[in-house]
C-alpha cells in the first residue's frame, strides 16, 4: 500500500517536471546518501522534490520527501519466558511525506490558500497523519534578495498513534498495543523565510505549526545552500519535529541533519 501511494505521488509529479521545463513551474531535487561498513554497518538515504509556480494570480507549491535508514539496533525480545537483548540489522527510519498548497492572489501581497499534507512514519509518535486546511496568506516582504510570507487558517487533521509493546506478567509476556486513530480541528500556521546572503549562498527557513486541543505538531526546516553552478548546489539542512502529546514509549522531538546535492530546474 505504501509503495502504491509513493508511485502514485511520483506519477503525479512527472507532469509538473515537464511544466517546469516549459517555464510554467520551477523546482528542485535533493538527494543525500551515506553508508558504513566494518565495525558498524548502516545505510541511509533522503530525497526531496519541490515544485513552485507563481504568477499574477496564483501561488502554488508541491513537495515530496522520503527518508530511509538501516543500521544495527538492539531490540528486546522474550525467549523461554525471559527478556533478552538481541542485536540485528534493521530499519531505523522510514518516512514518506507529500503535500502541497494552492494560493489565489487577492492583491499583490494577500492571497487565500488551501493546503494538504500527508506523511507516513514507521518510527515516530504517529504512524500516519494527514491534514486539510484553508487560510489566508500574506507576503510581508519580497525583493531580489529576501522573501518573507505568512499563512494561517483552520483545518482538520487525522492521525494514527504508533503502536507499542507492553511487557507484563511473570513470566513476562509481550502484548502489542495499537491505539485507535483519532482526528481533531487544528489551526495551521506557516512562516516561510528566504534570504540570499551572497550571489551563491542562500539561507531558508520554514516553520509549520498544526495546533489542536489534543496535540500540537511543530516542524522547522532550516537550510543553507551554496551554489556550485546555475543548476547544482550543496545544501546543509537541519529539521526539528515536535509533538506535544505522545505515548509514554515515544519521544516528543525528532531531529534530522542532512547534507544534500541539489539540482535546480
Amino acid at each position: 500500500m505504501k509503495k502504491l501511494m509513493l508511485v502514485a505521488a511520483l506519477s503525479a509529479a512527472l507532469p509538473l517536471v515537464a511544466q517546469a521545463q516549459d517555464g510554467g513551474w520551477s523546482g528542485s531535487g535533493e538527494v543525500g546518501i551515506a553508508a558504513t561498513r566494518g565495525n558498524s554497518k548502516s545505510e541511509n538515504v533522503n530525497i526531496k522534490l519541490q515544485f513552485k509556480q507563481e504568477d499574477d494570480t496564483w501561488k502554488n507549491n508541491v513537495f515530496l520527501n522520503a527518508l530511509r535508514s538501516k543500521g544495527e539496533v538492539t531490540v528486546s525480545t522474550v525467549v523461554d519466558g525471559q527478556t533478552v537483548d538481541v542485536r540485528r540489522y534493521d530499519l531505523t527510519a522510514n518516512r514518506y511525506e507529500a503535500g502541497g498548497s494552492v494560493g489565489y492572489k487577492l492583491d499583490e501581497r494577500s492571497y487565500v490558500v488551501g493546503a494538504l499534507r500527508y506523511e507516513n512514519d514507521d518510527f515516530a509518535a504517529f504512524d500516519y497523519q494527514w491534514i486539510a486546511s484553508v487560510g489566508y496568506g500574506y507576503t510581508a516582504l519580497k525583493n531580489q534578495r529576501t522573501e518573507l510570507s505568512f499563512e494561517i487558517g483552520p483545518g482538520y487533521k487525522r492521525y494514527q498513534p504508533s503502536a507499542y509493546d507492553l511487557v507484563s506478567g511473570d513470566p513476562p509476556v509481550t502484548t502489542r498495543i495499537r491505539p485507535d486513530a483519532d482526528g481533531q480541528v487544528v489551526a495551521r500556521g506557516l512562516v516561510s523565510f528566504r534570504h540570499k546572503i551572497t550571489d551563491n549562498t542562500t539561507f531558508e527557513n520554514v516553520l509549520l505549526t498544526e495546533a489542536g486541543s489534543d496535540n500540537t505538531f511543530i516542524q522547522n526546516d532550516a537550510g543553507l545552500a551554496v551554489a556550485m553552478s546555475e543548476k547544482f548546489a550543496l545544501k546543509l539542512g537541519y529539521q526539528v519535529r515536535h509533538n506535544t502529546d505522545v505515548a509514554d514509549s515515544a519521544k516528543k522531538t525528532d531531529q534530522l541533519l542532512t547534507t544534500n546535492l541539489v539540482y535546480n530546474f
